[in-house]
């Protein structure tokens, strides 16, 4: 009984010391399916941009360049709230962009900061004309939404937003969107500030993560090898 009794300790090292070195190399995994993602990301930014006129085949197209062919509808734009960039607190300018088969891609037009106050918007106005704009296709993040006031009354655009629910973007809009949104190109007019990031899957992150817990174990292992010396 006794001997069981002073064995424990030895036996929760064991676990515990298990436990970190497969946290270590699940970081590692981790770590090469991020990496993974970061070369698709990377071959597809790098192809040319193909022409879209409708929506069709542009959810196969995450993270590449594409040219759409449309018209603005500029009556139903979206300020998309709650931004942060460059320390300036703002909100994204979201346009619906109308293709050929009367369905829409939701376009971010850019950055605009508040300047102080919420009541007064930029001049985001622009015309319906036929164009060609060059985007990157990302999808949405639906991030948490904060509380909206989006009665009748309240109906009017450009319509501020706190989340891109794109079922609650077709509700207000009465249009019908693709799953993906644009980011308009720095080199593409009628937008706004443009420092898009795009993301690489952080793949340093979880190597950094990975070699906490190694370092986790092996400190483990150095005490639990002086206790078992002194014993």
């Amino acid at each position: 009984m006794i001997g069981r009794i002073f064995s424990l300790p030895g036996i929760l090292i064991v676990v515990v010391l298990y436990s970190l070195i497969s946290l270590g190399f699940w970081q590692l995994d981790r770590a090469d399916e991020k990496q993974a993602i970061t070369q698709q990301i990377i071959r597809a930014q790098s192809m040319a941009p193909e022409k879209f006129s409708s929506v069709l085949g542009l959810t196969e197209k995450e993270h590449h360049s594409v040219m759409l062919e449309g018209h603005y509808i500029s009556d139903r734009q979206f300020l998309y709230d709650n931004q942060i960039v460059n320390s300036n607190a703002g909100y994204y300018v979201m346009t619906p962009f109308i293709l050929s088969d009367q369905k829409a891609v939701l376009i971010n037009r850019g950055f605009v900061p508040w300047q102080g106050r919420r009541d007064r918007i930029a001049n985001i106005a622009l015309s319906d004309r036929h164009r060609i704009i060059k985007v990157s296709l990302v999808k949405p993040v639906k991030r948490i939404e904060l509380d909206m006031d989006v009665s009748e009354e309240n109906k009017k655009f450009p319509l501020l937003i706190q989340s891109l629910d794109i079922n609650q973007i077709e509700s207000f809009s009465k249009l019908n969107f693709s799953s993906m949104i644009g980011q308009l190109d720095k080199s593409s007019k009628d937008g706004f500030f443009r420092q898009w990031q795009p993301f690489y899957g952080s793949a340093d992150k979880h190597l950094g993560y990975a070699l906490q817990w190694f370092l986790m174990a092996l400190a483990l292992f150095i005490i639990a090898l002086r206790l078992l010396i002194k014993r």
